[in-house]
């Protein structure tokens, strides 16, 4: 069936179709415009786990959405796919994160790591580059294709995936990072691919012009002395910053402003649930009170694109594990708005 007799037999009103397909959506990933790349990863998390079966959390969430979208006219027919989960990835995640916590239980103890320990985390640090790698690959194909893509998460370590797929085919673009947390340690706890040094990792590759944080408020001394050196590529917008200014008087729009003006045209979107407020992803690993509303980052998503800046790639990250459904129902509306943005951003539809 083709991508147009697909979408007139499509009911956007009706039930939620248990499709094994984002939202019920009828479309396969050869008529779908916009690629979501799932990575079950959660190897390096610094304390709760179970992130790793995010992807296929948000998927079951999304049945039970509603397809309309107030700014996205017919949203729907943008068209996304959300491919399964890769097996092998898992694999490899449940193999060697027994290995990751029993490091990370001895460094919390001052426990003497053994010999036989640190060659198992060389290990671990290689298992992590062949995991972006392959995901690199992926982005990369899509990349190479009409088509854009999402990557849905896992710790925030996979975003390095698609960041560097990015810079591959764009010269010079910024990153749109919400979050609790800068990122920016190096190598965390011995990992070289730690999600706490995602951003550390990010600002290596010379493509990332800007990097703009939004909604942090959970860093180290290490990191804040990261930022000063580096003040000419990283901008910080920290909770504090926004609610001080919300609370002298400032609107919203005027904070989303700043933000935007920091940023080039080309955006890569790199959204860690924990920028929200715990109210909206209450088991995320690492929650921190304070953060961003729904509302807020909807809106700060929409006047990105309302700025004419493209979405040239996202990630949405350490949503929820196994059982926490309310988690992944705010990551799959996240999902769907991300996408939705991201092709109003290309004039999809």
């Amino acid at each position: 069936m083709s991508r147009e007799s697909k979408i007139q037999n499509f009911n956007p009103n009706g039930v939620g179709l248990r499709n094994n397909h984002f939202i019920g959506l009828p479309f396969e990933e050869e008529d779908a415009q916009i690629v979501l790349i799932p990575v079950p990863w959660d190897l390096t998390v610094s304390f709760k786990n179970g992130t790793h079966s995010g992807p296929q959390n948000i998927l079951e969430a999304s049945y039970q959405l509603d397809l309309y979208d107030d700014y996205v006219e017919d949203a729907w027919k943008i068209g996304i796919y959300l491919r399964d989960v890769d097996e092998q990835l898992l694999s490899k995640n449940n193999k060697w994160r027994p290995t990751a916590e029993n490091y990370i239980a001895a460094l919390e103890s001052e426990v003497e790591i053994s010999e036989e320990l640190s060659a198992e985390m060389a290990s671990i640090n290689q298992v992590c580059q062949e995991m972006l790698d392959t995901v690199e690959a992926q982005c990369s194909a899509i990349l190479a294709s009409p088509k854009l893509f999402g990557i849905i998460g896992g710790d925030h370590s996979v975003a390095l995936a698609g960041i560097n797929a990015c810079a591959k085919k764009y010269e010079s673009f910024g990153i749109l990072q919400i979050d609790a947390h800068m990122d920016l340690r190096k190598a965390y706890e011995g990992f070289t691919y730690s999600h706490a040094s995602i951003f550390y990792n990010a600002i290596q590759n010379k493509a990332v012009s800007q990097l703009v944080q939004v909604g942090i408020r959970d860093y180290c001394q290490e990191e804040a002395d990261f930022i000063t050196t580096h003040n000419q590529r990283i901008k910080l917008f920290s909770d504090n910053d926004i609610q001080e200014a919300l609370l002298e008087g400032k609107s919203f729009k005027h904070v989303c402003t700043a933000i935007i003006e920091a940023l080039p045209m080309d955006v890569y979107v790199s959204f860690d649930i924990d920028g929200l407020m715990p109210t909206f992803c209450p088991n995320t690993g690492t929650p921190v009170p304070g953060g961003l509303s729904f509302s807020q980052a909807k809106y700060l998503l929409k006047q990105l694109v309302e700025s004419g800046r493209r979405i040239i790639g996202f990630d949405l990250c350490e949503v929820a594990g196994i059982g926490h459904a309310y988690d992944a129902n705010v990551g799959a509306r996240l999902t769907y708005l991300l996408c939705n943005y991201m092709g109003k951003s290309h004039g999809m539809n």
